[in-house]
């Protein structure tokens, strides 16, 4: 059968946060950079599709292409290793230490970042020509986000800031999810379904992504967004990156792992 019972792929979950933990350093980041990469493109394109069509909703249904295809490939988000490499340190998976699952969780944010970047970069002289001309209405949509989601939560205060973090915490809830997703099933079609529903639904309801943020905002600035690089850290990457960690273990790593090891397969050393 191509699909897995939940002890099955609960296993499989704490088998790749063991591995990625294990992963070279050089392995890694390429990893993360591709990953960072993929899913900038991914969010482009969403974000062009949103202008093209003025329908939000449409950008949202396409954008799980970037997930699905980086996944497919093998790369890293730091949403995911949030959640699979401490099921391996729960686990007492051999070797599997804390200082290890923060080298990898510092590589894969490194690697991401640098991934989205390079992406926000290229299509910021995609879309002034070289920098000879004005933005185009993506570029300025672009800007546009940037200023509302660091601005627009700056304003409430606290509040704001609480208000990005909880959006982070729905936000891997859901990637998570998808990123499970693509362990319930051995047929690629089976993958990319299970993927494309809960990442659909985060991109859809605009939750806060510490990754695809990675790309937003640096492009945001690049077109002239009016906020500041410590905008940028203090009222979105910051809260974000801690909402993701707590709300992709908390609502998927920590629930499955906790309901459903038990009566997974042993695993022989």
């Amino acid at each position: 059968m191509s699909y897995l019972i939940p002890s099955e792929f609960v296993t499989k979950m704490v088998d790749a946060g063991e591995s990625k933990i294990f992963m070279s350093t050089r392995d890694t980041l390429i990893r993360a950079y591709m990953a960072g990469a993929i899913l900038a493109l991914a969010a482009v394109f969403a974000v062009a599709v949103a202008v093209q069509t003025n329908s939000p909703i449409f950008g949202a249904i396409l954008f799980p292409v970037g997930f699905c295809m980086l996944y497919l490939l093998g790369f890293d988000l730091l949403t995911g290793v949030f959640v699979l490499t401490p099921l391996a340190w729960l686990d007492k998976r051999p070797g599997v230490t804390i200082n290890g699952i923060f080298r990898n969780w510092g590589l894969v944010f490194t690697g991401n970042f640098l991934g989205a970047l390079t992406v926000a970069v290229m299509m910021s002289i995609v879309y002034t020509y070289g920098f000879s001309v004005a933005p185009n209405d993506v570029g300025i949509k672009l800007a546009g986000i940037g200023e509302a989601r660091t601005l627009g939560y700056a304003k409430y205060g606290v509040a704001g800031w609480f208000t990005i973090f909880i959006r982070g915490m729905l936000c891997n809830w859901m990637v998570s999810t998808g990123v499970v997703g693509a362990m319930i099933s051995t047929s690629v079609s089976g993958k990319v379904i299970a993927m494309w529903m809960p990442i659909m639904l985060f991109f859809g309801m605009a939750f806060e992504h510490s990754v695809v943020n990675m790309f937003l905002f640096p492009a945001g600035l690049i077109m002239g967004g009016n906020f500041s690089i410590m905008d940028y850290f203090i009222w979105n990457e910051i809260p974000t990156v801690l909402g993701n960690l707590i709300g992709g273990l908390a609502f998927t790593g920590l629930t499955l792992y906790s309901t459903h090891i038990k009566t997974a397969p042993k695993r022989t050393f």
